[in-house]
């Protein structure tokens, strides 16, 4: 049912999958990039590694825990760190703003095309498929 988390077997299973692929594939595309002569940067790319390699690591989680319940559940938790973090800067920097713009980068950098269902359907409305509105 729409808005529902989809949790069950299989299909919850195939979205930690395609997440861990994804996130190793944009790991090693990150290794093969040139490291930056800036050592500001160098730390702030280490961190966003060790933290999404953390995510990604299958054995860093209680066994009770699925991996459809850390896709949903683990962003809230670095939203919550970004948050604590950025209550810190001064307002003059504007945090909040950089919070977001940081968060749709990363959102846009995750995008990956969803399978082909193999028939056509209204891609605006959700079927069961874990999509909420």
């Amino acid at each position: 049912m729409c808005g529902e988390l989809e949790e069950e077997g299989g299909a919850g299973d195939e979205v930690y999958s395609r997440f861990v692929a994804h996130a190793n594939a944009f790991l090693a595309g990150m290794k093969r990039e040139r490291r930056r002569p800036d050592p500001i940067h160098n730390h702030l790319d280490r961190l966003f590694r060790e933290l999404l390699s953390a995510a990604a690591d299958e054995n860093r989680a209680p066994d009770e825990m699925t991996g459809y319940q850390r896709v949903a559940m683990e962003p809230l938790v670095f939203a919550r760190l970004a948050g604590f973090i950025a209550a810190h800067a001064p307002l003059g920097e504007d945090p909040l703003r950089r919070v977001i713009e940081a968060l749709m980068l990363g959102y846009s950098e995750g995008e990956i095309e969803a399978p082909d269902h193999s028939h056509d359907h209204d891609p605006f409305h959700g079927h069961g498929h874990g999509h909420s509105h």
